[in-house]
């Protein structure tokens, strides 16, 4: 199984850390922000983001089109929430750091513990011009999601829950 380096990125937002929690504390709010993912889908009768929910990803990059499912496996609300998934293994997380006078460190983080499954690597290899390119894809794509959730939260509250 190939190894993965770790992908950090990190954007101070100009919101105190409960509001940042309302836009990362469930991964269905993440279409709203990342440039792969088109719809989350909580499964086997969910309907609360918790320690070992299930979930299912739609997905997009181009043209290609996928499906991935995932598991909560941290949900820590106003401090983190963390999940991974089953078909490339990688273990995504979302980490909140309370700054003091309303603002909030926010980190996306993407690990490989247990490496990168094989069929992943290959699908990578082939479709989406290999590891290197598709790792600067996926950092531009954690900075993106980042940008758009700090937009989003420090927008009035009014503006957000439209």
């Amino acid at each position: 199984m190939p190894a993965l380096v770790p992908l950090e990125v990190d954007i101070v937002i100009q919101a105190p850390v409960a509001t940042v929690w309302e836009a990362v504390g469930d991964p269905r709010r993440l279409s709203a922000w990342s440039p792969q993912v088109r719809q989350t889908t909580l499964l086997d009768g969910a309907d609360q983001v918790a320690v070992g929910v299930r979930f299912r990803n739609q997905n997009e990059h181009g043209q290609l089109e996928w499906t991935t499912h995932g598991e909560i496996v941290q949900c820590d609300p106003g401090r983190g929430l963390a999940f991974r998934l089953e078909e490339n293994w990688l273990l995504w997380s979302f980490t909140l750091w309370d700054l003091g006078d309303g603002q909030t460190r926010l980190v996306q983080r993407r690990d490989a513990p247990e490496g990168i499954s094989d069929f992943a690597h290959g699908l990578t290899e082939r479709y989406m011009g290999g590891e290197q390119a598709f790792t600067s894809t996926m950092r531009a794509g954690m900075q993106q999601t980042l940008q758009g959730i700090k937009d989003a939260c420090e927008q009035p509250r009014s503006a957000r829950e439209r």
